[in-house]
């Protein structure tokens, strides 16, 4: 598709300063709602402020019906304006996120579908670098409806144009069918970028500058798409945030697939699971329990959710690790980081917090630690040594690796400011930077992590890491050195500084490892997720 759609551009100067002039609270609702048009069709915004927003823009079709497991297919144009105030309904899954702002999961024939983005910009006729956020939620569950992700304070203080999207989670994005495409889920994210491709003039936005960012799976999306074919030249540049360090191979893929549809009585192809609502699938997804299952899927059952990206050959060729050294992406430029106590709230999540036993840190040790582990680590107590194992092998090790592996320019940073919530028990835990990567400091979910009120501390530390993403996103550098044989990071803390990287020791054990797609195992023997 090419060309540049038309930009109701004056319509969107009016309604500025309509709001201004009159002021928000006498502002003629008329005068609030910007018009741009896409190429499937105008699509009628907010303004917020003095940001311009856009929700719930169709940029696939509803994935139901014959298309239920099918790759993204484009959306439906339509006539007149469609309204783009509220976002669309929340992918398919379990429970519903508590902070989501959307309708809930449904089926699709609302006539746009689950498939849809949101915009925030400031000026539909600049010219902006895009951001582009992918969520987490382990491949399993999410929304771009969450508020932690709204993108008003990053496009007005940035000068960039953010875009948010849902893709399909759990079964029905991730799940390896008989029939269907594997990794659903990042074709949903591949035909987001492209619609970014098609559509970013429409909203002030620059295609040719585009930032893909994301956290946990949503980094693990982002490192998946730098392995991608399908994705090549849709981005040119990326911000990873905590790399799950976990592929899979379609064997493993399909035999988890299998064991959720027995549950359900079901074969798992497309005709089997068709029968089954993607509610009911989802409720069975989530009665998994995949730590019952390490005779047959190794390290993979150590991890902490279901679902993880396969390494089919097709639309994933490869791990990002092995596919960076071979030189994919080598000009797209990277951020990549971790927070340092990354296993943390999952290990109080389950429950165990103090309630670590010495056998169950010699069994992760046997099938996950490299050769050295338990010694390396003689201070340790078997808590302590079991939660630094878990976070070093799912998000520490996978994002520091991406850095070394990049062959392109590689900036590395870890997060170490410890969450107030919670008595500061879950110290610099997995999530605890998402809130600040996009300003958003309040909300019951983000107060229960960061504290009621959030502190002077945090505001400087978002303000800080908004202007490092922003500035990276413009192509000024995120402010400290690439990555080097220094190890070379921002270290970001009460008082961020660039350093050596702080988990060399770490680092130096898991040197030899690549993150291998895990297997299928065919005996009870063997330690997958070694690397002796």
């Amino acid at each position: 598709m090419t060309g540049t759609p038309f930009v109701d551009r004056t319509v969107f100067v009016d309604n500025l300063t309509a709001q201004h002039s009159a002021g928000s609270a006498g502002t003629p609702t008329a005068a609030r709602r910007p018009v741009a048009e896409t190429f499937h069709g105008r699509v009628r915004g907010t303004v917020e402020g003095d940001v311009a927003v856009f929700r719930g823009i169709p940029f696939a079709a509803p994935p139901v019906g014959d298309l239920r497991f099918a790759a993204p297919q484009p959306p439906h144009t339509w006539e007149g304006v469609l309204d783009a105030e509220a976002f669309g309904p929340i992918p398919a899954q379990a429970e519903v996120p508590s902070s989501a702002v959307a309708p809930p999961p449904s089926p699709g024939d609302d006539g746009r579908g689950c498939l849809t983005a949101n915009v925030w910009t400031t000026d539909l006729s600049g010219n902006r670098p895009v951001m582009v956020w992918i969520y987490g939620g382990g491949y399993l569950a999410g929304s771009s409806a969450d508020p932690v992700y709204d993108g008003a304070v990053l496009a007005e203080e940035g000068g960039v144009v953010v875009v948010t999207f849902n893709y399909r989670v759990g079964a029905e994005g991730f799940g390896q069918i008989a029939g269907a495409p594997a990794n659903r889920g990042l074709l949903d994210q591949v035909a987001a970028l492209e619609w970014v491709r098609d559509n970013a003039a429409a909203f002030g936005g620059d295609p040719a500058q585009v930032t893909v960012f994301g956290q946990s799976a949503g980094g693990g999306g982002v490192a998946a798409l730098l392995a991608m074919p399908r994705a090549a030249g849709l981005f040119r540049r990326v911000i990873a945030q905590s790399v799950p360090g976990i592929f899979v191979s379609p064997e493993l893929a399909a035999d988890v697939m299998a064991t959720i549809a027995a549950g359900v009585g079901v074969t798992a192809t497309v005709e089997g699971l068709r029968e089954i609502s993607p509610a009911a699938l989802a409720t069975a997804v989530d009665a998994l329990d995949i730590r019952e299952y390490a005779d047959r899927w190794g390290a993979f059952a150590y991890g902490v959710t279901p679902f993880s990206p396969v390494v089919d050959g097709e639309v994933l060729p490869d791990t990002p690790w092995k596919a960076l050294k071979n030189g994919a992406s080598h000009d797209v430029e990277l951020i990549v980081g971790h927070t340092r106590d990354e296993f943390r709230k999952m290990l109080a999540g389950r429950g165990l917090l103090g309630r670590v036993t010495e056998e169950m840190t010699e069994d992760a040790l046997r099938a996950l630690a490299p050769d050295g582990y338990r010694a390396a680590f003689p201070e340790k107590t078997p808590e302590q040594l079991y939660e630094t194992l878990h976070s070093d092998w799912l998000f520490r090790m996978p994002s520091a690796n991406l850095a070394r592996d990049h062959t392109g320019r590689s900036f590395l940073y870890e997060f170490v400011v410890e969450a107030p919530g919670f008595g500061g028990a879950l110290g610099a835990c997995h999530g605890a930077d998402v809130a600040l990567t996009f300003g958003n400091l309040t909300g019951p979910l983000v107060e229960k992590l960061l504290g009621p009120q959030p502190n002077a501390e945090l505001t400087t530390l978002s303000a800080e890491m908004r202007a490092a993403w922003t500035a990276f996103a413009r192509g000024e550098g995120p402010g400290w050195g690439e990555f080097d044989d220094a190890g070379t990071t921002w270290v970001i803390g009460a008082d961020p500084i660039v350093r050596s990287y702080p988990e060399q020791l770490s680092a130096n054990l898991w040197a030899g490892h690549d993150f291998p797609c895990l297997p299928l195992r065919t005996s009870a023997a063997g330690r997958e997720g070694s690397t002796s």
